[in-house]
């Protein structure tokens, strides 16, 4: 299932290449941003949905263990969706907002202690 878009942010959760010694630049735990997202056929790899992202250029793979390839994207499998801290979100809705001067400051009533 292809769960990506271009311009979306992107988490790598795998960054290890089985018989590849050659440094493939993602890293586990980053962020990226998605620049392209498609169908790729590789005659070694087969076919598998790709990813390209803005913040890495791969270039020709043309090394010794290359395939020739000009940018190759990275399979989508490697990365998810990054997720909003919705957590976060629900906190920052509870943090009283500072005053910012557009309305005067109004003060909690507070029940007076009642002598019985």
């Amino acid at each position: 299932m292809n769960d990506f878009h271009v311009g979306q942010k992107v988490v790598c959760i795998d960054d290890k290449f089985k018989n590849v010694s050659i440094d493939q630049i993602i890293r586990k735990g980053q962020i990226y941003t998605v620049r392209w997202v498609g169908m790729y056929q590789h005659y070694v790899d087969g076919e598998f949905v790709g990813i390209k992202v803005e913040e890495i250029h791969r270039g020709n793979d043309d090394g010794p263990e290359g395939y020739g390839a000009a940018d190759m994207p990275y399979r989508a499998s490697r990365f998810r969706p990054l997720v909003k801290d919705k957590i976060g979100e629900l906190r920052k809705l509870l943090t009283p907002k500072p005053d910012d001067g557009d309305e005067p400051a109004k003060k909690t009533p507070v029940k007076k202690k009642e002598n019985v």
